[in-house]
């Protein structure tokens, strides 16, 4: 079975949605840009490329009609095919892993796999941008039995008779996390500042500015560094911030990832390919899990798809020397890392998206894009990337580092 390797990875800065430095930039154009930067940075051509495959959280509008192939148009390339995923927050990490998936099984051997979203450019970030027009009357009582838990602020249960609530709002899965879990605001304050200051760190080293493709805007800005990260953040602050979703909660907007712009993208190739082409690849990829669970309590989502992913590669907690978990909130990730045994000094070691962003469909393959510079930056051998999905889920990937 041939080997599946990654020979690039690069993002876009992640922008602030609709007052942020990216708002202006069409989604097309930010995927079909950074494409082309990763490919070009190792010398390859479109003609080369098998298929592009795109993570979108949530494909319309302007990030409809199958933005994969027209970021191939935007490009000029006519002749490679492209198509578009979505598996909500893990939407571009479900591109890298069918384009995995596409080597092992000899059907290719160089995939580009990008993800991308500008929440800025539909619906102007409205919550009405984030739900069905009209939710499924199956699922009301399940909805009453969430309105109920706001307004009581008891602790959530599981609710083994009916329907889970599948419309929920993510900052009440992670309310319920919090609660079931024990998760105090003051330890989701402080993981918040530590994100921020790790990702300012980041900065400050020049981390962050070897893997960012500059964004041009249509007027003409050059934007190469995230809006996100925040000098100013300290514990005194963040205790001062109202919480969002329960009067007497713990998830605030300073514990929570904000709303975001951005783009990202990994080649995939077969280690055979590679060799051919003399690229020296970044890092093979090992294995990787789906898995799913109450979307009540959703955050939970990355402890079972990482010890599936670790079964399936034949490794312990011990043996991942550095794990990325997506920032959705501070009350997820806490439980969902302890409850894998890992610490967080092996951690987003360079910050999250609670201070960085999360662009839905890019988060995959942004995180990806970090976990292989960060293996390279502290000299580490094995990764794991995971988050939590929408809808009840949790997706993770492992990979060695090669170079």
């Amino acid at each position: 079975m041939p080997e599946a390797v990654i020979v690039a990875a690069r993002r876009t800065p992640i922008g602030r949605a609709v007052k942020g430095s990216l708002a202006e930039v069409r989604p097309d154009d930010m995927v079909a840009d950074v494409i082309g930067a990763t490919i070009a940075q190792i010398g390859l051509t479109g003609d080369q490329i098998d298929d592009v495959i795109v993570g979108c959280g949530l494909p319309g509008g302007e990030q409809g009609f199958n933005i994969a192939r027209v970021a191939t148009l935007l490009l000029g390339w006519n002749s490679t095919p492209g198509t578009t995923v979505n598996r909500f927050c893990a939407s571009s990490l479900q591109a890298i892993r069918m384009a995995v998936h596409a080597v092992r099984s000899g059907e290719g051997d160089c995939f580009v796999a990008a993800g991308v979203e500008t929440v800025s450019r539909y619906a102007h970030g409205s919550a009405d941008a984030f739900r069905p027009a009209t939710d499924n009357p199956r699922f009301a009582p399940a909805k009453a039995r969430t309105a109920a838990l706001k307004s009581a602020g008891s602790t959530w249960t599981p609710d083994t008779d009916g329907l889970p609530d599948a419309y929920i709002d993510m900052g009440d899965t992670a309310e319920n996390v919090a609660d079931l879990c024990g998760v105090s605001r003051r330890t989701m304050d402080e993981f918040a500042v530590q994100s921020h200051t790790r990702a300012l760190a980041a900065r400050d080293t020049g981390f962050w500015a070897d893997e960012i493709v500059p964004v041009t805007t249509p007027s003409g800005v050059v934007v190469d560094t995230d809006d996100g990260p925040r000098p100013d953040t300290s514990l005194e602050k963040l205790a001062a911030l109202p919480t969002r979703f329960r009067e007497n909660g713990r998830v605030t907007a300073g514990n929570a990832c904000p709303l975001n712009d951005g783009a990202a993208a990994v080649v995939v190739m077969s280690a055979e390919r590679a060799a051919a082409l003399g690229l020296t690849p970044l890092a093979r990829v090992v294995a990787s899990a789906v898995s799913a669970l109450n979307p009540e309590i959703m955050g939970l989502g990355p402890v079972d798809a990482c010890r599936r992913a670790m079964k399936s590669a034949g490794l312990k907690a011990a043996d991942i020397d550095l794990l990325e978990i997506n920032e959705a909130f501070a009350a997820q990730v806490i439980p969902s890392a302890e409850q894998l045994d890992i610490g967080w000094d092996r951690l987003n070691v360079n910050g999250g998206a609670i201070a960085l962003g999360h662009p839905f469909g890019m988060t995959g393959a942004r995180i990806m894009t970090t976990l292989v510079h960060s293996l390279q930056q502290h000299d580490k051998t094995f990764g794991m990337e995971s988050m939590c999905v929408g809808g009840g889920q949790g997706m993770a990937m492992i990979v060695e580092r090669l170079s």
